[in-house]
């Protein structure tokens, strides 16, 4: 297997990275952008790769979002989440108190905008493509560098020529970052009873009702969404799409056949996948949803058109 993923090294992408079984020990290459991962797996030059989707604190990942809902079709296959901490490097000898640039990347500015306010007051954000970007060019004056830098933990661990002035410094404690492990259609992962499904729908056309059609079509077999997003098209002004993840795998009856009468309202309807929770939850399925009642309902219309009596 070859991966890439969101680089450079020592970034939260490739910690999720490391998770997926076998990728410790498989090629890895880091990318430099959202699209630039993807687009090495759509030209084959990397079998699959990790990309982050949706932080705790910030919402969906709109680089990511967009990437994947346009162009040749890709698939989720897997998802991660990673708990994400930070700590403030600088080069060696550098106060807390001469900071006037600190570099890193906007998510995670604004996961530390709080400590940021009450410890370095005089600071500015640099903005930096990874927080392992702004972190290593702190190693190379010549690229213009902050101050200092946030990142994850294992920047400073793997680069001790960094000093670290600060620990644990997120505003969030419990903040996590959802990524997701991005490859060419193929063979859907099985389905395990805790998966997840993802979708790009856009949305037909502006009217009153337009996104309550969208809805019904989950209401009404039971389906629950875990997200929903608001995405332009870039087409033009007031043209949308939304990105949803709902609780199921599309070999679900329920998630089949809303997604099928989605592709009745928005033909131009994308699936990016069906894969299993990270979490392992398994959503509750009422005894009217389950695949039994739909296959019961299929053969009771059946026996109807066979010519039987309707009980």
């Amino acid at each position: 297997m070859q991966y890439t993923f969101l680089g450079p090294e020592g970034t939260f992408t490739e910690a999720a990275l490391l998770k997926v079984p076998g990728a410790r020990d498989a090629a890895r290459a880091p990318a430099t952008t959202v699209n630039a991962a993807l687009d090495a797996v759509r030209d084959g030059a990397a079998d699959a790769a990790m990309v982050p989707i949706e932080n705790s604190v910030e919402g969906g990942v709109t680089a990511t979002l967009d990437a994947i809902a346009t162009g040749p079709e890709l698939r989720i296959v897997r998802e991660e989440v990673v708990p994400i901490t930070f700590v403030l490097v600088a080069r060696p000898g550098t106060r807390a108190a001469d900071l006037r640039r600190i570099s890193t990347h906007g998510h995670a500015w604004a996961q530390c905008r709080g400590w940021a306010a009450a410890n370095a007051p005089d600071a500015v954000h640099l903005a930096a493509s990874s927080t392992a970007a702004g972190a290593l060019a702190l190693l190379d004056p010549a690229s213009r560098p902050g101050d200092a830098a946030i990142c994850a933990p294992i920047v400073a661990e793997e680069h001790p020529e960094l000093e670290v002035l600060a620990s644990d410094i997120g505003d969030n404690p419990g903040a996590v970052t959802r990524f997701v492990l991005v490859s060419r259609p193929g063979t859907l992962p099985a389905r395990t009873g805790a998966d997840k499904t993802s979708v790009a729908v856009p949305l037909p056309e502006d009217r009153a009702g337009a996104l309550m059609e969208i809805l019904e079509q989950f209401a009404a077999r039971g389906v629950n969404l875990s997200r929903i997003e608001s995405r332009p098209t870039g087409r033009y002004l007031g043209h949308y799409f939304f990105s949803i993840d709902v609780d199921g795998h599309i070999q679900d009856a329920r998630i089949a056949d809303a997604l099928a009468g989605l592709h009745r309202i928005s033909p131009q309807i994308r699936f990016l996948g069906s894969y299993p929770r990270a979490d392992g939850a398994r959503p509750l399925v009422r005894d009217h949803v389950t695949d039994h009642a739909f296959a019961s309902a299929r053969g009771w219309v059946d026996a109807i058109l066979g010519g039987a009596h309707g009980g």
